[in-house]
């Protein structure tokens, strides 16, 4: 599955996101998907969460990855 923004490769945590208002997948990546959280409440499956993403005042976004 790919971002339909941006075309990158979405894992497995991105790809399970759902809007809570119509159901539907978002298949946005989180970079993406960051430019319309506040506008599109969703679902996450946060078991297949597996990096965090931290945003700065810039929007620029750094990976950090957890290791379990």
């Amino acid at each position: 599955m790919r971002c339909v923004a941006c075309n990158k490769l979405l894992s497995d945590f991105e790809s399970t996101r759902k809007s809570v208002n119509t159901g539907e997948y978002l298949d946005l990546c989180n970079h993406c998907f960051h430019t319309i959280q506040g506008d599109a409440p969703s679902t996450e499956r946060e078991d297949l969460r597996d990096e965090e993403i931290i945003y700065d005042d810039d929007d620029d976004l750094t990976d950090i990855f957890i290791s379990e």
